[in-house]
């Protein structure tokens, strides 16, 4: 066995060998696979292994699709052909036209990315799939290239690519133990002898965790018992003249596909289990659970009434074995969150069918630092402190229960929260407040106008709207106070702070005490990697400090990305402050009112400009007051203690009464940024494009001596972009643009929706998206795909709520 290596892959499941064999794709050939048993002894051997183009975001439809293509290319190889029952087509079925709703959604997302669904009736249905009822059915999505794949065979083939290009591979090789040295490679240690490597994968599947804790980390990934059955020959399979389509049923909760002249029936049932929650036997490889038919006895009843054929048939096997669940449901592929040269690709639910995407896009990670996608939907740095053992066994008990059921908009599911809360959390929902979820953090969605007032999710515009109108009038006229929890804050110190917060950014960072900037960060490749406000404080022990400011989801990713960059020998201190503050925002023409009566000090635009920043004591409470604004109105941020929070929130209650003081939530917040055509962090701002694709020219001083990402932006000047961020105003007023949504010029695509709202102070329908630079000029005409409607748009200036920007500076 080699004592030394560039990449140690740990895990011989679909994960590992799919990121074998891609790091030698992209040119990487010494690398290895360490399994401990044998190949596929894990949850990859009993898989129901199935290959849809289905994805929930574009990312997810790109990966799969691309799992697709390199399956076709391993079945077609003739020295090693696998099985690949490619293009059956499968059926997601729908028993609500909101249901269609959201499948129309997903046929025009998966336009964007190349991939033609097609959304069919009730009739069609049956007709594709001569075996089901349409009782109680509405409709479903069509999936072409739906199919089934081998797992074990998928496995061996790339593992035969991978060592034809250089890799090895070493079953019956278990680690024992993992040690980082100082230089921040790693030392792997086996039974066989120990192997140096720079980099280290986490690909094992089920025990995920057991290798996790030799890194002295945990992931949030959880396993749940999963049964299907195989059924005896059916005549209705084997004389149809066709491969049976995959069929996926959100109604009961189960799906099927033909094997051989049978069918394989998989179910969800809501009685389900966890399990290995307290440790997994070492003998547990290619075994599976104590059956327990019992168990889905209610599903199974859905499974025949949906299919009667299946109450003439007798069972020939039954499976029942682990699969993993994240805390989100999706993959966790990338960095792990806290560690140098060490990812994972774990928690992969469908992992067979989607493992060859997975595998490719870390791989590229590994070796070029960023995907052809941003990965941020993957990506394990999006849990932050919220990825307990049960709460991750909560989660994915829900995800379990609710597998064939995408999200609608606006839905957060209720399993494990609240988790992250503030001393207001409670004061707040007394008062009336919906919270939404952000990183684990409960914060104010809207204010509900009746007790008895329940949101209605929908791809259509709800009663909701004329909700978030009169939030956004009442602040747009007189003043409004929000809670921002979890918004990421970390001090930046040390002598050598200014130096490195220059060369992280190609922004101007401020130069002088109580003042703030809005500054961009980007990758090696010269593309957006995080967003931040930078305010410089009074200096500290000589030393100049900074507070960094994002958004709450980003507060793992950019203190990895911030903490990597600090050079040997270089003076710079990070300190997280998001767990121990919490920020207040007074918005609206009067809000300097309410400031100047509750906190002491002169608060004119002349003495506190924009973009200023300076402590105060708001009532009784210590804070540090920004003049900056997401709204577009004039608006304050405030950034208090948790101790002191209800302190300062009372005080501003108070003061603000006398002023028609009322609360709003992100959804008004939503409304009015996209007014203003502002920026959200992994919404609007991708690892994807540059700051010029975004937008961004004007946050760009290329005259700064050194900044990350520097020679890859130069060496694009003159170059013009492929695509451009523009706002558009939709011609529609009975649903908004949802994210993915696809931008087209007659039945060309050109483009893709990344944020849409309706904005309520200029009476516009807007959405942003990236659409082809061709296309970017105002006043081009465009249409959108909207949940299967074909709508005008029209490309206009951005910034259309006061485009002169007078409102923020009072």
């Amino acid at each position: 066995m080699k004592t030394q290596t560039r990449v140690a892959v740990i895990g011989g499941g679909i994960a590992g060998c799919s990121t074998l064999y891609h790091l030698t794709q992209e040119g990487w050939s010494d690398v290895v696979l360490l399994e401990r048993d044998e190949l596929t002894s894990g949850t990859t051997w009993h898989s129901a292994a199935q290959v849809t183009n289905f994805g929930m975001t574009q990312t997810m439809v790109g990966l799969k699709t691309h799992s697709i293509q390199l399956y076709q290319e391993l079945a077609n190889d003739p020295d090693y052909p696998i099985n690949y029952h490619h293009g059956d087509g499968g059926i997601r079925l729908a028993n609500t036209e909101a249901q269609m709703d959201g499948y129309r959604h997903f046929a025009s997302m998966a336009r964007g990315m190349g991939v033609e669904f097609e959304v069919i009736d009730a009739a069609e249905c049956a007709r594709r799939h001569p075996l089901i009822s349409t009782d109680n059915l509405v409709g479903g999505l069509w999936d072409p290239m739906d199919g089934d794949i081998d797992p074990a065979q998928l496995c061996q083939a790339l593992a035969r690519r991978a060592r034809k290009a250089g890799a090895e591979v070493y079953r019956n090789t278990p680690v024992t133990a993992l040690r980082q040295r100082k230089d921040m490679s790693w030392e792997v240690e086996t039974p066989n002898g120990t192997i140096h490597a720079e980099i280290v994968v986490n690909a094992g599947g089920y025990r995920v965790n057991e290798i996790a804790a030799m890194m002295g980390v945990r992931h949030p990934v959880m396993s749940m018992e999963h049964q299907y059955f195989v059924t005896d020959d059916m005549p209705q399979v084997r004389d149809a003249g066709h491969r049976m389509p995959l069929l996926r049923c959100p109604i009961s909760d189960y799906y099927c596909r033909q094997e051989r002249d049978g069918l394989l029936v998989g179910f969800y049932e809501q009685d389900c289990r966890t399990w290995g929650m307290d440790g997994i036997d070492p003998k547990f490889t290619n075994d599976l659970c104590p059956d327990d038919l019992d168990r889905i006895t209610d599903v199974l009843e859905g499974a025949f009434a949906r299919m009667p054929a299946l109450m003439e048939v007798g069972i020939k096997t039954v499976v029942n074995g682990p699969i993993t669940y994240s805390l989100d449901g999706a993959p966790l592929v990338g960095p792990i969150p806290g560690k140098r040269n060490a990812f994972c690709i774990i928690g992969l639910r469908a992992g067979v069918g989607e493992g060859g995407g997975h595998g490719w896009l870390l791989a590229q990670q590994i070796v070029h630092g960023e995907a052809v996608y941003d990965t941020w939907g993957l990506d394990p740095r999006r849990f932050t402190g919220h990825d307990s053992v049960e709460l991750t066994a909560l989660k994915a008990i829900e995800e379990y229960q609710n597998e064939f059921r995408f999200h609608f908009p606006h839905e957060h599911r209720p399993a494990g929260r609240p988790f992250k809360t503030t001393p207001l959390t409670a004061l707040l929902e007394a008062e009336g407040a919906v919270m939404t979820q952000v990183s684990g953090w409960e914060r104010l969605d809207y204010m509900r106008p009746a007790p008895d007032f329940v949101e209605a999710h929908s791809f259509r515009r709800t009663d909701l709207h004329e909700v978030i109108a009169a939030e956004v009038q009442a602040l747009h006229s007189g003043v409004g106070l929000t809670e921002v929890s979890g918004f990421t804050r970390i001090e930046v110190t040390g002598a050598d702070a200014t130096a490195f917060l220059n060369r992280m950014t190609c922004s101007r960072i401020p130069s002088k005490v109580g003042r703030v900037a809005l500054v961009y960060l980007l990758n090696g490749q010269g593309r957006i990697k995080c967003e931040a406000t930078l305010t410089r404080l009074e200096d500290r022990d000589g030393a100049p400090r900074y507070w960094y400011g994002s958004a709450a989801a980003a507060e793992g990713h950019d203190f990895d990305w911030l903490s990597q960059h600090i050079a040997p020998g270089e003076d710079v201190r990070l300190t997280p402050l998001t767990e121990t503050h919490t920020t207040l925002v007074l918005a609206g023409p009067k809000a300097r009112e309410v400031l100047s009566a509750t906190a002491r000090g002169d608060w004119s635009a002349e003495a506190f400009p924009w973009l200023s920043a300076r402590p105060a004591t708001v009532g009784i409470a210590d804070a540090l007051v920004m003049s900056v604004s997401f709204s577009g109105e004039l608006a304050y941020e405030i950034h208090v203690r948790n101790a002191q929070l209800v302190p300062a929130y009372r005080a501003l209650r108070a003061t603000g009464a006398a002023h028609g003081l009322t609360l709003f939530g992100a959804r008004a917040v939503e409304s009015m940024r996209l007014e203003k055509s502002f920026l959200h962090w992994k919404a609007d701002l991708l690892t994807e494009f540059t700051p010029f694709e975004t937008g961004l020219d004007r946050f760009v001083r290329m005259e700064k001596p050194d900044f990350v990402g520097k020679p890859a932006l130069e060496a694009r000047t003159g170059a013009n972009p492929a695509k451009r961020l523009v706002t558009l105003s939709i011609a529609c007023t009975d649903r908004e643009a949802q994210p993915g949504a696809t931008v087209q010029v007659g039945s060309e695509v050109v483009g893709t929706v990344t944020s849409a709202a309706f904005g309520h102070r200029t009476g516009l329908n807007l959405a942003l998206a990236f659409i082809d630079a061709e296309q970017a000029r105002i006043g081009t005409p465009l249409t959108l795909d909207l949940i299967g409607d074909i709508i005008p748009a029209e490309v206009i200036a951005p910034n259309p709520f006061d485009p002169g920007m007078t409102r923020p500076r009072g």
